[in-house]
């Protein structure tokens, strides 16, 4: 979640300087300037954000868009939480979580598009 409230900052306006980046999220979250600073470097680390030298200063961008991002961050919380296999999440969120009529409509839509996909 420190992560993706990171990536969003810079989905939000890119480039932007890791000051620009503090600033934006100091308050909101009540992080320090450190940790921010640390979220922004294991980002680039991973290849999600790009720094481009701009003087003194780095200016950093988003290299996933929002959709591989929920992509790939999915599939890291199958794999970690749930043993990479979908049916334990929804047995998990069924079993925890209150769906409105409305979510489980899109649920069975969802099941049938994939059965459908399947034969």
């Amino acid at each position: 979640d420190a992560e993706s409230r990171v990536m969003e900052v810079l989905w939000q306006r890119a480039p932007q300087s890791s000051e620009d980046i503090v600033a934006a999220l100091l308050e909101p979250t009540g992080w320090h300037e450190k940790t921010i600073r640390t979220l922004l470097n294991r980002l680039l680390r991973k290849g999600a954000v790009s720094a481009q030298k701009d003087g003194r200063r780095f200016l950093y961008s988003p290299v996933l868009e929002r959709e591989a991002w929920q992509r790939q961050e999915s599939r890291s919380l199958l794999d970690r939480v749930f043993g990479g296999r979908v049916a334990p999440l929804l047995t998990h969120f069924s079993q925890h979580e209150t769906l409105s009529a409305k979510e489980a409509a899109e649920l069975r839509k969802l099941l049938d598009a994939i059965e459908k996909k399947a034969r």
